[in-house]
């Protein structure tokens, strides 16, 4: 086997405090707004899968999350008794719940130009199709038969 590059032993190391970083300028940006960080979280989840999440799907992602202090099922039950979300088996957000949604995307999206205003464009697409290419590879890993046989071993 050849030598890899040095730039992988890199790799996770800078990911991880990236994600750390980016983790805490939210939280400490939502908090100056009072918002628990579980109700961007869970809203967020929420509307990129509109119309509709499948509620067993949406527990698996959410207890899946570091980012999520509740259980996915007590979050779920506070942002449904808060009139922000509705449905069984399918979970859709209500109006507020969407008016909701809206004006945090938007408050959210302030710091995020600052952040990455700097950068060029193309640099910033090729890092977001990269991680999205990276995710996938590693869940199929996690997943695959060869996976688990090596992980039973």
């Amino acid at each position: 086997m050849s030598t890899p590059p040095a730039i992988y032993g890199r790799f996770g190391m800078t990911l991880a405090f990236a994600e750390r970083a980016l983790t805490n300028l939210l939280h400490e940006h939502l908090a100056e707004r009072d918002i628990e960080p579980d109700t961007w979280y869970g809203l967020r989840l929420i509307a990129s899968r509109a119309p509709g999440a499948g509620r067993e799907a949406l527990l698996d992602d959410l207890d899946g999350s570091r980012n999520v202090a509740a259980s996915a099922g007590e979050l779920l039950a506070r942002l449904g008794a808060e009139g922000l979300i509705r449905g069984d088996a399918e979970v859709d957000l209500t109006h507020e719940g969407e008016r909701v949604y809206r004006d945090l995307r938007e408050y959210v999206v302030g710091p995020t130009v600052r952040l990455l205003d700097p950068f060029d464009i193309q640099d910033i697409e090729t890092t977001v199709r990269t991680m999205r290419a990276i995710t996938e590879r590693a869940t199929e890993g996690l997943t695959s038969p060869a996976s688990i046989v090596a992980g039973n071993r």
